[in-house]
């Protein structure tokens, strides 16, 4: 079995409630996919710490205690005699926060394993679940076993190939090609679509992330929708262009935790603090991905359309010559405005 195919094994056990054995050092359970039986049988003895990330530290009020002070390192809590598993559920969800406001007293231990426990972190956001484990040392027997260099090789950009293309005339241009990218073990396919012929002139790109909600159900909590609309008419009418749409929903943590973070905007946060209060990071989008898409079509040299500055770096950073930043602004609307006000102020987009 190849390195990638544990790492795929390991993302489908998280995802069906099973252990995962993380190296030699560390075992771990999902809370959220966890239940009575599975937990008993992973815990017999009630011993098994739970493992957080820091962003939820922050909000349960533990980055003042020492073990939780470091902003990027997983988090790990003493487990108590209360600390059963509908505690570590709210412990886990903070959409439940506002039902459990009193949660804790909590205690923030030390981890002997804080690479595999960061590790973990990961592995969650790849299965598209909430970051937190309940957490045994060791290699449990019947653990799926993956290890640290698996888990963050998993789903890297390298091993992207085409796989299928075909003619696709859209609304917005009659002459497109789509173009179907994946890995051998992700089951996320990216797509390209290259609106127009090349005309010697170096093509005017979109690194679009998909986005159900707005991109297909129409919704005014973000731009989405009129970006995508936009930025194909936009292709049009220069001749030449390249849409990437990238299988990175929410920012990189997937639709069911983006519309966790919908609700917790509904309770006033906005999109940054959402998303830390989840536990994940503000943006864990790997635009690695979309110029490795880029080198695969022979397009070294591009006409970016973008308002956030850090896809240019990272597209950069990637070996990919971002000749121009077009800006891409689209009028805000009365449920998106606070949205694109956080973006400029927060993560640095020029709007």
């Amino acid at each position: 079995m190849n390195d990638a195919a544990n790492a795929a094994r390991a993302v489908d056990a998280l995802r069906r409630g099973w252990p995962v054995a993380i190296g030699d050092a560390l075992t771990v359970l999902a809370i959220e996919t966890a239940d009575s039986e599975t937990l008993a049988g992973f815990d017999p003895g009630h011993a098994a710490n739970v493992l957080i990330s820091a962003g939820r530290a922050i909000t349960l009020k533990l980055a003042n205690q020492r073990e939780a002070a470091a902003p990027d390192a997983p988090v790990t809590i003493a487990r108590t005699s209360w600390l059963d598993l509908a505690a570590a559920t709210a412990l886990a969800d903070p959409a439940l926060d506002m039902a459990n406001p009193m949660k804790g007293p909590f205690e923030a231990v030390h981890c002997d394993a804080a690479d595999e426990a960061a590790a973990a972190l990961i592995l969650a956001r790849h299965a598209g679940l909430l970051p937190a484990f309940f957490i045994l040392p060791g290699k449990a027997v019947g653990a799926t076993p993956v290890t640290i260099d698996e888990i963050h090789g998993y789903e890297a950009a390298n091993r992207l190939r085409i796989v299928a293309r075909a003619r696709l005339p859209v609304a917005a241009a009659e002459q497109c090609e789509i173009v179907a990218y994946r890995t051998p073990e992700a089951g996320l396919e990216h797509v390209a679509l290259l609106v127009g012929s090349p005309n010697g002139q170096p093509p005017v790109v979109r690194l679009h992330s998909e986005c159900l909600t707005g991109d297909v159900l129409g919704s005014l909590k973000c731009d989405c929708g009129p970006q995508l609309d936009a930025a194909l008419r936009l292709m049009a009418e220069s001749g030449w262009g390249i849409l990437l749409y990238l299988r990175q929903e929410g920012r990189g943590i997937g639709l069911i935790n983006k519309l966790r973070a919908y609700a917790l905007q509904d309770q006033g946060f906005d999109t940054v603090d959402a998303n830390t209060r989840l536990g994940f990071a503000i943006d864990a989008r790997d635009f690695s991905v979309a110029a490795r898409m880029l080198h695969l079509l022979g397009q070294e040299k591009i006409r970016l359309l973008t308002n956030n500055p850090e896809k240019v770096a990272r597209l950069q950073a990637e070996g990919i010559d971002v000749i121009e930043r077009v800006p891409h602004k689209l009028p805000p609307n009365p449920h998106n405005a606070r949205y694109l006000e956080t973006k400029r102020d927060r993560t640095g987009h020029a709007l």
